[in-house]
């Protein structure tokens, strides 16, 4: 009975991981895949392959090396998707793009020089990229309350008051809240478009969908998750090798990325649930919650039907506006990051900027222009402060 109660705990907590992981955040990726040309069906297969392909990673990391290695999806990445627009060749142009964050995640994962230059650009400047990519979808909520404010309003109540005394239970709160407005609004779509599907789409490759959105998915993915994730383990006492972790998310990237999977990779805003001491006292077994959470996350997968059904009812905006409640910690995160050293302020600034306004130049993003911008400024104030 001691044993049983003893791998109770752990697996209890990789079950609040899935959900809260899952709930807080699928709303994000429905938006950011449809916002780059994905059909309804596309949308959902991507987050069919990206939950499940999270799980089966997550589960053969946690086996293998004993260690609370959460999976997730790219959040930041698909929040990158939702702002970025469709690109020229559409949808198969972003699976293009998607199979480059793989294959960069790879080569990452096998030539160590790579992963060291992605560590130098500066701290601010990756997270203005990234506050600018989340700041468009975090306004969301204010545009809800404005266009439909019956549905908006509750789900923002409760958002407010769930998070004063359950902060992790927010968005999940706020999400059934909104499922019940729509089903209140609207009409239930029929049980043949609830059984999880694949769409295969050959994928195309244009320079621009490459370099507008494929960079800068990597560079945020890598920047916003992996990075976060190997921080939040060694916190908690776990170094696992680096390696390993990027090859195994980088190739998960390359399967799923015909079927509308953006990126996998470490899980960075849920990793703490499964690392940290309310997992399991004993840091050994926390592992246990890693692995549960991962086929947590792969059979909340299997819903990825309904899910996309109940959101097709639902106005977009107010879609967006579960996204945004859910990114809000993360926009925070990242402008408090972006600001903190007076020294590389004005750059980030710049970063922020541009990436926020949202604006395409020769075809390519505005996350992609926002860094060059950001990396040109802090380069001519260096050598100024040298000179």
């Amino acid at each position: 009975m001691r044993g049983t109660a003893g791998v109770a705990r752990p697996v209890l907590a990789g079950v609040v991981t899935a959900v809260v992981g899952f709930g807080g955040s699928f709303t994000v990726v429905l938006a950011g895949l449809k916002g780059a040309g994905a059909t309804d069906a596309q949308a959902a297969s991507g987050l069919l392959v990206v939950a499940v392909g999270s799980g089966v990673v997550a589960l053969v990391l946690g086996l293998r090396t004993r260690l609370p290695i959460s999976i997730a999806w790219s959040t930041p990445g698909a929040a990158l998707l939702a702002t970025a627009g469709v690109p020229e060749g559409g949808f198969a142009a972003a699976e293009g793009a998607f199979l480059l964050c793989g294959l960069l995640i790879v080569v990452t994962g096998l030539v160590p020089a790579l992963g060291r230059l992605i560590a130098s650009i500066p701290g601010p400047i990756a997270a203005a990229m990234l506050a600018g990519v989340l700041l468009d979808i975090c306004l969301a909520p204010v545009r809800a309350l404005h266009d439909v404010p019956l549905m908006a309003a509750p789900v923002i109540v409760v958002w407010v008051l769930v998070t004063r005394f359950a902060r992790p239970w927010a968005v999940p709160a706020a999400l059934v809240t909104a499922v019940i407005a729509i089903l209140v609004a609207g009409s239930p779509t029929g049980a043949e478009h609830l059984a999880p599907t694949l769409e295969f789409t050959s994928p195309a490759f244009t320079p621009a969908a490459l370099i507008g959105i494929g960079l800068p998915l990597f560079l945020v993915t890598m920047a916003s998750q992996n990075v976060p994730g190997m921080a939040v383990l060694a916190q908690y006492g776990y170094r696992p090798r680096l390696r390993p972790i990027l090859l195994s998310t980088g190739l998960a990237t390359l399967a799923v990325a015909s079927f509308g999977g953006h990126a996998i990779n470490l899980a960075a805003i849920s990793a703490a649930l499964a690392a940290g001491p309310d997992a399991d006292p004993d840091p050994k077994r926390r592992w246990i919650a890693s692995v549960t959470a991962g086929i947590g996350l792969a059979v909340l997968g299997l819903g990825a039907g309904l899910a996309a059904a109940l959101l097709v009812l639902a106005p977009p905006v107010l879609v967006e506006a579960v996204a945004g409640l859910a990114l809000l910690g993360a926009l925070a995160g990242a402008l408090s990051s972006a600001v903190s050293s007076a020294e590389g302020r004005e750059p980030a600034i710049v970063t922020f900027v541009v990436t926020a306004a949202g604006i395409a130049f020769l075809g390519l993003g505005s996350a992609f222009w926002g860094l060059v911008a950001g990396l040109a400024l802090h380069f001519a104030f260096r050598r100024r402060a040298q000179a």
